[in-house]
């Protein structure tokens, strides 16, 4: 078999660079132009993707694609993927919970198959190296692992079924971005009575204290647009397991208050003033 063509749905800051490690084992990483913004068109060509017109060219000329989007977004865009009969297979790669993957898989199955996915770590570039978790059919769990060998992108298969991946993606990021919520209001009311920085001080006596790096709150800030429906989708995932999920709701309505960061360069105190702003 020769190296596939991949097709990337959608190149933000993440797809953008695992499609550009795909490329390594790729004939070719295709993404498509249409309804994308400048950033996006910007951001492709650095990564030397190749753009086409229509989802639909990109469908026909993919044997391989890779969603990965906003989670609001997922099941709209492998519901056009699926009104175009695309008939190979659909890495849904997305911070969705595992019902949705499942839904997902249903919605495009038996013309495609469908590969679950969870990308635990930061893009790779600068010496980055992140890792695709991959479940689902083991023949196309090891084409994706094919793909992304001798890449930044490390690869590893938890199983056989849709939903694992997912699963695995939301449980750290349930961790790892409510402790990052946590640690902006404790140093936001730390600053209120004049002793942030004496926190700061206590938690550098503990060894890996996510409070010891308060400066993470602006990066926190800029990525809340993505992190809290993630947490969202952790939540779900709790209450569909009988765990509470109330923590994990008040940490993306937390993060909400910094939706209008956006990828914006923040400091410390203007992250903890946009904080405490209702």
């Amino acid at each position: 078999m020769g190296q596939p063509a991949v097709g990337i749905l959608h190149p933000g800051s993440m797809g953008a660079a695992v499609a550009a490690c795909a490329a390594t084992n790729a004939a070719a990483v295709l993404w498509c132009e249409k309804g994308r913004s400048t950033a996006s068109t910007v951001r492709a060509a650095r990564f030397g993707l190749t753009p086409v017109a229509e989802l639909a060219e990109l469908l026909d000329r993919s044997d391989i694609v890779i969603s990965l989007c906003p989670p609001a977004a997922a099941e709209d865009l492998a519901r056009d993927v699926a009104g175009h009969r695309f008939a190979g297979v659909y890495v849904e790669a997305n911070a969705i919970n595992p019902e949705r993957a499942q839904r997902i898989a249903a919605l495009l199955e038996p013309a495609a198959t469908v590969v679950d996915g969870g990308v635990v770590g930061s893009p790779p570039v600068r010496g980055k190296t992140p890792t695709l978790y991959l479940s689902g059919p083991i023949g196309e769990t090891g084409r994706i692992e094919a793909l992304f060998a001798d890449t930044a992108v490390r690869t590893a298969v938890l199983g056989t079924k849709v939903g694992q991946a997912s699963a695995l993606k939301l449980s750290y990021a349930a961790f790892q971005k409510t402790s990052r919520v946590l640690v902006a209001l404790a140093v936001g009311m730390a600053r209120e009575h004049g002793v942030d920085q004496e926190l700061i001080k206590v938690a550098s006596r503990r060894t890996d204290s996510y409070l010891a790096e308060p400066e993470y709150v602006a990066k926190t800030a800029a990525r809340a647009w993505r992190w809290g429906p993630e947490l969202e989708e952790a939540a779900d995932t709790l209450a569909a397991a009988g765990l509470p999920p109330e923590m994990l709701r008040a940490a993306a309505v937390t993060l909400a208050r910094w939706n209008d960061a956006k990828d914006g360069e923040l400091t410390l105190t203007d992250a903890l003033d946009q904080l405490a702003q209702p």
